[in-house]
């Protein structure tokens, strides 16, 4: 791997009373870091600051320094910002609270960001399923994440894997409070990255692994992921002011041919699901277009349930 140098790195974790987020913190102890300079930060998103006494009992045992911020709101976009406002770092590291990095996690996601001059570069996610989980799961793998390319070119991205550098203007973005419980707040803040010209690359190496919990491990939940996630891109098609009736009709059309494949496929127990996932991600633009409240996905659980 070529000499990345002496960089600074804030690694940020949001999170919302998941005990997981002491083996989250483990796996960046183990990290590759070399000559980097890496500080954790960890925002508690919970209205009482339940993950601190778990935080401060870690923090002495990483490596690198470990900076707990309190975020109070079931907000997700809240814990995003106080984490980017508390940075100061050359660049911007998120994780999910739920993931395991791997110990090149971090130099994978620099090296490219360096060598290619890029402004933020996305890493895979690897669903790691339990034996419980469907057949069809496991085979069609709808969980794990990677960047999705038009023509060529990222245009937006999740902070679930990624690295951003920090340089004006593209260091002054926050994210948007109002999707801070919907989800997709991550998908809207990276569109306005493009927007402003921020470089997007993508880093195969940089794997991050995230165990599948048996909640999340059903139709309905990823059914509901899509819907969400096609509100998202309706309602950012309609802030871009490339909306309208076409935009609608184009969107309910793919939706038609989505769930005509279904039907063609349903011999596969896997592919007619992933076609009606699509077809609810379309229909979810179609609703996103026509200013539907978005599906709320955070702070709506009950006490012992997790973000």
């Amino acid at each position: 791997m070529t000499e990345i140098g002496t960089a600074s790195i804030d690694i940020c974790v949001c999170t919302f009373r998941r005990p997981f987020l002491s083996e989250t913190l483990a796996s960046l102890a183990q990290l590759s870091t070399g000559n980097l300079s890496v500080r954790v930060i960890v925002a508690d998103n919970d209205e009482t600051p339940s993950a601190r006494a778990l935080v401060e009992a870690t923090a002495a045992l990483m490596p690198h320094a470990v900076t707990y911020l309190h975020a109070p709101a079931r907000n997700i976009s809240v814990a995003r910002n106080a984490c980017l406002d508390a940075a100061s770092a050359d660049f911007v590291a998120f994780i999910d609270d739920d993931e395991l990095a791997s110990a090149d996690w971090l130099r994978a996601l620099l090296q490219v960001a360096m060598s290619d001059n890029l402004d933020a570069v996305f890493g895979p996610v690897q669903a790691i399923y339990d034996t419980l989980a469907p057949a069809w799961m496991r085979r069609g793998d709808f969980h794990s994440t990677v960047p999705v390319f038009v023509d060529g070119t990222i245009r937006t991205g999740y902070t679930c894997n990624v690295l951003i550098r920090r340089r004006a203007p593209l260091d002054a973005l926050r994210f948007r409070t109002e999707l801070g419980q919907s989800g997709g707040e991550d998908t809207e803040y990276f569109h306005r990255f493009f927007g402003l010209g921020g470089r997007l690359g993508y880093a195969p190496k940089a794997l991050v692994t995230e165990p599948v919990p048996v909640d999340r491990a059903r139709f309905w939940w990823l059914a509901r992921r899509k819907l969400r996630s096609g509100q998202t891109h309706g309602s950012w098609l309609m802030a871009t002011q490339q909306g309208g009736l076409t935009a609608m009709g184009t969107a309910g059309a793919k939706a038609l041919a989505c769930l005509g494949l279904a039907i063609v496929s349903a011999a596969s127990p896997w592919r007619w699901r992933q076609q009606v996932l699509r077809a609810v991600l379309h229909c979810g633009v179609v609703t996103g277009l026509a200013g539907v409240r978005h599906t709320q996905i955070y702070g709506a659980v009950a006490p012992a349930k997790l973000q």
